[in-house]
């Protein structure tokens, strides 16, 4: 389409009510949520029946709601900690050598991208099972770490956020300079000060994004989480339960949370990326 013809006013508006009709569809159930959080009632629905912060309180004094909490927290690190060291092992081996079999490598090192959670969740739990009865059986050890638990649970969230990861820095790397590298090492720098000085300085801004979104997607995952998941239930696991036995604004009060705690991260690491360089 040329700008410069002239439109029908149906035809200028069409875009803008694309656009609204969209944002509205994202964001309105957010709003939703974040409004009935301040509802004086027993249910996180209309109709309003007042403000209240009354909430909030029962959140803070939750004790499993804030045990959850830490507990998908604590895997969300362990996650993201694992995910961003492998994934930056897996983009330099990517990235920097050349061997036979390579691509299958890394086509194989994105297959889990495209596995459903629940697929991938059961997968694990049935293999992990299976060598934990048979080290008992054979050798009389009861691994406890392949039973369902938290170690699980970080196994399988870890086999495919590493894969994003992975990519996120594998981007970064790609564009690096490899003559900056070079000319240190021609100066006389040693390969661990090279890596340490030069070439994780310029991968900074990947490794915190890929950090940032390992954490989150580790953080929100339920279907992988919901197979692996022992006594201890990460949040989502127990939002669920509770969803199933009936809402209750508590709920409310915790999304409204969550949703405050994302968005001053994400808003956080944009101030961090758009900050001029040193």
């Amino acid at each position: 389409m040329i700008p410069s013809l002239p439109r029908s006013p149906t035809a200028r508006a069409a875009p803008w009510l694309y656009a609204a009709a969209f944002f509205a569809f994202l964001f309105l159930p957010l709003v939703v949520v974040a409004v009935f959080a301040f509802n004086d009632a027993p249910y996180p629905a209309p109709p309003w029946r007042g403000f209240t912060v009354m909430w909030f309180g029962k959140l803070a004094r939750d004790s499993a709601l804030l045990h959850s909490l830490w507990t998908s927290t604590l895997v969300a690190g362990w996650v993201t900690l694992l995910s961003v060291a492998v994934g930056t092992a897996n983009a330099f081996l990517i990235e920097r050598t050349q061997f036979r079999g390579k691509a299958l490598l890394s086509l194989t090192m994105l297959a889990p991208l495209v596995i459903p959670g629940v697929i991938l969740g059961i997968s694990i739990l049935a293999f992990a099972s299976r060598i934990a009865q048979f080290a008992d059986d054979v050798f009389g050890w009861e691994i406890d770490a392949l039973r369902p638990g938290l170690p699980l649970v970080v196994l399988g969230q870890f086999s495919y956020i590493v894969a994003i990861s992975t990519l996120t820095i594998s981007a970064r790397l790609k564009r690096f300079d490899l003559t900056l590298e070079e000319a240190a090492y021609n100066l006389g720098a040693t390969r661990p000060a090279v890596l340490w000085t030069i070439t994780l300085p310029y991968l900074r801004p990947a490794l915190i994004g890929a950090a940032v979104i390992s954490f989150l997607m580790s953080f929100e995952n339920f279907n992988t989480t919901l197979m692996l998941v022992g006594a201890d239930a990460p949040l989502t696991v127990l939002m669920y339960g509770r969803m199933r036995e009936g809402a209750s604004p508590v709920l409310n009060a915790v999304s409204l949370f969550l949703m405050v705690a994302s968005a001053l991260l994400a808003i956080g690491l944009m101030r961090r990326s758009g900050s001029p360089k040193e």
